[in-house]
């Protein structure tokens, strides 16, 4: 993915983790089933030259938790990290600095929600996603699944 800061004209490439369908045993009617992400990742900006290397950690099959997350930043040119970060990718996440100061990173369920910038449908591209994907978000909206497969398709 590419995500563009227009307030500090930076532009970064990431990758994304892989996402699970979990449940806590066989008996599905027990649990209520959850979606776990799980795998490495990176973020870097070619402007700045900074980068950190992510890692979505999935439960383990006895004890443990969900959704932790464990992440390290680096400067420019640096092999050394100047900040780890740990903590739950949907709570909240601390910071070790190379300083030895540690800190909250930041609370996910303290952040305001942001309404997203995007063109207007009829501004967009055939492929681009929302207009690709109108008639399954519309259908699903509404609730006729049928519909919803039948424009996937």
């Amino acid at each position: 993915g590419c995500v563009t800061c227009l307030d500090h004209d930076e532009h970064y490439i990431l990758t994304f983790p892989n996402g699970y369908g979990r449940q806590v045993n066989a008996l599905s009617i027990l649990t209520v089933p959850w979606i776990e992400l799980g795998g490495e990742c990176s973020i870097s900006c070619s402007k700045t030259g900074y980068n950190a290397s992510i890692v979505f950690h999935t439960k383990p099959f006895y004890g443990g938790k969900k959704h932790r997350i464990t992440a390290e930043i680096f400067s420019p040119n640096d092999k050394k990290p100047f900040c780890s970060i740990e903590g739950e990718w949907n709570g909240v996440m601390y910071a070790k600095y190379s300083t030895g100061e540690n800190a909250v990173f930041i609370d996910t369920k303290k952040m305001p929600t942001i309404k997203k910038k995007v063109r207007k449908l009829e501004d967009q591209d055939d492929f681009e996603s929302r207009c690709l994907w109108k008639d399954v978000t519309y259908n699903l909206k509404i609730r006729d699944i049928d519909a919803a497969t039948a424009a996937k398709h």
